[in-house]
């Protein structure tokens, strides 16, 4: 265990790191600047962390820099960010208390996941549901912020606005890529214990 400890940690600053450490430490400034009832710039944070999202992917990728650090914590930072954003505007805004609650159990089932396949030195990559979904909480929660002028303009589908369909829709999306990713994770250790029992 220490020694996965240590290798978790060893080429921890790394360009793709540093700004998955960025994400994280932006996650309490977005919320300090919710509750000072200063939305706009909160979600201009928001912005800023869902475009290091983007950026440190394609950035461990180009540089050839992706570590085991990497692949535990920013996901990790991705959720926590997504979070944060849904419980700020679930109890203090529009969105559906339910929605929170599903997309928690789910994200708290795919990090345990991701631990455990990890402590077995097996990795499965997300999905494009997954990726998808990820895309689409970020949209709805950015599309939250403006809830009230959809309210105010009429802008409905049977009652619910933009940023509450996208939600849902994203919802089933997450639920979808949390199935195929436990399928592949599955397949993935059956095939690594058969190939253990053939040496």
């Amino acid at each position: 265990m220490k020694e996965k400890i240590q290798k978790l940690f060893s080429n921890v600053w790394t360009i793709p790191n540093v700004l998955t450490i960025i994400r994280i430490i932006l996650i309490p400034v977005f919320v300090v600047l919710f509750f000072k009832g200063e939305k706009i710039t909160a979600l201009c944070v928001f912005c800023a962390a869902s475009l290091t999202d983007m950026l440190d992917g394609y950035l461990a990728r180009k540089l050839n820099q992706i570590t085991d650090f990497g692949k535990l914590f920013d996901p990790l930072a991705d959720k926590l960010m997504v979070l944060t954003a849904m419980v700020c505007q679930t109890f203090w805004g529009p969105l559906p208390l339910v929605a929170v609650i599903i997309v928690a159990l789910k994200e708290l089932v795919m990090v345990l996941g991701g631990v455990f396949m990890l402590s077995r030195d097996v990795v499965v990559y997300s999905n494009y549901f997954g990726k998808a979904a990820q895309v689409g909480f970020i949209a709805s929660l950015i599309l939250s912020f403006f809830h009230e002028r959809f309210v105010e303009g009429n802008v409905m589908l049977r009652g619910m606005t933009p940023d509450i369909i996208l939600l849902w829709i994203t919802v089933a999306l997450a639920v979808v890529a949390m199935v195929i990713y436990a399928t592949g994770a599955i397949r993935t250790i059956n095939k690594k214990e058969e190939k253990k029992d053939e040496i």
